[in-house]
């Protein structure tokens, strides 16, 4: 688990648990990477199909990132609508980015964007301007 800030687990408004500052976080820098297994597209989505929780990151055509059986704080990362990090893929890895100054104590919001979801699951994000299904 490659964290460069302290990262707290506790429940989120938003959904489940969720992954918050420990610490401030200044913009631009990088908070950690997503640890998990590289699994087949395939078998994530025959994952993702039967999960309305999973960490799992598409990572090309034939291969994603599967967090959901690894711990790490990370996978925490709850979607919105108006995040405050942003996910980078590179080859096999993911990692996230402040993409503002973040408070000590502020959830750590990620912008998901293509889901398996495919626009049928609800977005509990309450941010100004939700989409309003992820």
């Amino acid at each position: 688990m490659n964290l460069r800030f302290s990262i707290w687990v506790k429940l989120s408004k938003i959904d489940g648990l969720g992954a918050f500052a420990g610490e401030k976080i200044p913009s631009r820098k990088k908070v950690g990477e997503l640890a998990g297994e590289i699994i087949s597209v395939r078998k994530g989505r025959r994952l993702a199909a039967t999960n309305k929780r999973i960490a799992l990151v598409e990572l090309d055509d034939q291969y994603a990132l599967y967090a959901g059986d690894t711990p790490g704080v990370m996978r925490y990362i709850n979607h919105s609508c108006r995040p405050n990090t942003y996910m980078r893929v590179y080859k096999y890895s993911v990692a996230f980015y402040a993409l503002r100054d973040i408070k000590k104590g502020e959830e750590l919001l990620c912008g998901y964007g293509e889901t398996h979801h495919e626009g049928h699951l609800v977005c509990c994000c309450g941010a100004k301007g939700c989409k309003g299904f992820l």
